[in-house]
């Protein structure tokens, strides 16, 4: 059976060494978008409120609504939301970051037609990474309008686009320099301010400085920091497995998979794995690039990745039917398989098939 494992109590070990890097008032928003990075939203979620998490964070207005459907009740933040779904998302009481004129527009006309006021929004302000956030200029006419508008700010924010990155690090820091200028307009045109955050999983790390009066933290739950140092003190949630349900002996010569992907260089045994890239297992790991651990010992993936299943080499491992192949775990894990395909452990996580069974520990 394939299956990703979920230990829970790692999760918290991570929350915890996260938190322990801010101070006792900074906010914590723990970000469970794409399926709390592919490894499973709902259980994820309510154990990151147990833990004390203030705000959940998603991408999208579906994903808010799937955890309200589960019963969680504390606050979500929504980073893209869409107009065509600003009904959908006040009727779940998500809070929207608003990013452009054009969407706060739309969602204050909503919100006038329903009659409702005070509604809690957060403002998402471009800094440098050029992606989505209002405009210095965008900024200013909101603050001037601002009491037209039904909103209920609860924070200002940007996002860095090289947190990781050896400091000093000039575009960094020209991006927390346009952060203070907005923060100082801000303040000064609200008589009690809202929050301002700036800083992700990197840079809780990175930029103690810059925490400000709350974080955003989402690969860091789940084990990674994106700097060696920084891995050592979390720990990766997830383990994925699968099983062998076919060998083969294959003879000198004879060719493996698609389009002859491979060719056995001697007498070989051959493992079959019912996982492919249907699954999220990318063609990138094919040809020996990514492999398997069976009984601690290493089974490249030869040949190419079908949607279905990958081949192992295991000439070397003595194996029988239904043994037991780690994809990734602790030990070895996803940043080390994504940097063999030249990806990230976000790709890889992310990818991971809703028919893989998820099952938490």
């Amino acid at each position: 059976m394939t299956q990703l494992q979920i230990d829970l109590e790692k999760l918290a070990h991570n929350y915890n060494s996260l938190r322990e890097k801010t101070t006792s008032t900074t906010k914590f928003i723990a970000v469970v978008k794409a399926n709390a990075y592919g490894q499973g939203a709902i259980e994820i979620a309510q154990k990151l409120v147990s833990l004390g998490a203030d705000w959940l964070a998603v991408a999208y207005t579906e994903e808010g609504i799937a955890l309200r459907q589960a019963g969680i009740k504390c606050p979500i933040m929504v980073f893209y939301p869409q107009s065509e779904n600003i009904n959908r998302l006040i009727d779940a009481r998500l809070e929207p970051a608003l990013y452009s004129t054009a969407f706060i527009t739309a969602f204050s006309k909503a919100l006038l037609a329903k009659e409702i006021t005070d509604y809690p929004v957060h403002l998402k302000c471009n800094t440098g990474l050029n992606r989505i956030g209002l405009s210095a200029d965008d900024l200013t006419h909101f603050l001037a309008k601002k009491e037209t508008f039904p909103f209920k700010l609860q924070s200002v924010y940007s996002h860095l686009g090289a947190s990781e990155n050896q400091k000093p690090c000039p575009f960094t820091q020209k991006q927390v320099q346009r952060f203070l200028s907005l923060k100082a307009q801000v303040e000064k045109a609200f008589s009690t301010p809202p929050l301002f955050h700036l800083v992700n999983t990197s840079g809780i790390f990175n930029y103690p400085e810059y925490h400000f009066d709350a974080v955003r933290c989402g690969i860091g739950l789940y084990g990674f920091a994106n700097q060696a140092d920084w891995d050592k003190t979390l720990q990766p949630i997830a383990r994925l497995t699968t099983s062998i349900i076919q060998l083969h002996s294959v003879e000198k010569g004879e060719s493996v998979g698609y389009n002859q992907g491979w060719i056995a260089p001697q007498k070989s045994q051959i493992a079959v794995l019912p996982i492919g890239h249907a699954d999220g297992i990318s063609r990138r790991f094919g040809k020996e690039v990514g492999g398997v651990w069976i009984k601690g010992q290493h089974a490249p993936i030869i040949g190419n990745v079908c949607m279905d299943m990958i081949m192992v080499d295991v000439s070397k491992i003595d194996c029988e039917l239904h043994q037991t192949a780690v994809v990734f775990d602790a030990e070895h894990t996803t940043h080390q398989l994504a940097q063999r395909a030249g990806t990230i452990s976000y790709e890889l996580l992310t990818a991971l098939s809703p028919r893989i069974k998820r099952v938490t520990l």
